[in-house]
């Protein structure tokens, strides 16, 4: 919970007294290799913060097509965000990609944890933020950068991935063919 601690003191400090609390709103959970945190059609309960482990969240064509949303590592957050919020069925597959350890908050604790510490709702507001200016670098990339832009600029941003996911992922997150990131990834490295 130390790891938890530090992650929210970037954003806003808290006493000894609220992260005990803090810490009440929170569950752990362990997941396997393969096993699937979220799924098409399941009900969101919750969000996830990453204390060690690799997650993939995708959303599958009806034609069987992978399209990669997110990665999550340490100390990253991830659900299926529409889902989550509005309490409908997830449109998108969360699956681990190593052994996890996640802790979980629900929709529930999260509301009464931010009506009840301002900074915890500061917290909240800020890391949404981060998440939605990443996503919109990464849907403005996949629209005006050629492939080794893309690769450039997720290798800049995410060196700690390049080296824990296999390519064949970072091809698909990238929207490339595997071939065209191994062509890359020999010329830069």
């Amino acid at each position: 919970m130390d790891q938890l601690r530090n992650h929210i003191e970037e954003i806003t400090p808290v006493t000894d007294e609220e992260f005990t609390y803090i810490k009440t709103f929170f569950t752990e959970k362990r997941i396997k290799k393969n096993q699937y945190l979220i799924q098409n059609g399941d009900k969101v309960g919750c969000e996830y913060w990453i204390i060690k482990g690799v997650l993939r969240a995708y959303y599958l064509t009806d034609d069987g097509k992978e399209h990669i949303v997110q990665f999550a590592l340490k100390n990253w957050w991830l659900s299926d965000y529409n889902a989550y919020f509005n309490q409908t069925e997830s449109q998108i597959n969360i699956v681990c990609m190593e052994d996890a350890e996640i802790l979980c908050l629900t929709i529930f604790a999260r509301e009464k944890l931010a009506s009840e510490l301002h900074k915890m709702e500061h917290f909240f507001r800020m890391t949404l933020t981060k998440i939605y200016s990443s996503q919109q670098r990464r849907i403005i990339s996949l629209l005006s950068d050629n492939p080794k832009q893309r690769y450039e600029k997720f290798a800049q941003l995410y060196p700690n991935i390049t080296q824990k996911i296999p390519k064949k992922y970072i091809a698909e997150y990238l929207g490339l063919r595997r071939e065209t990131l191994s062509r890359l990834y020999s010329n830069i490295t």
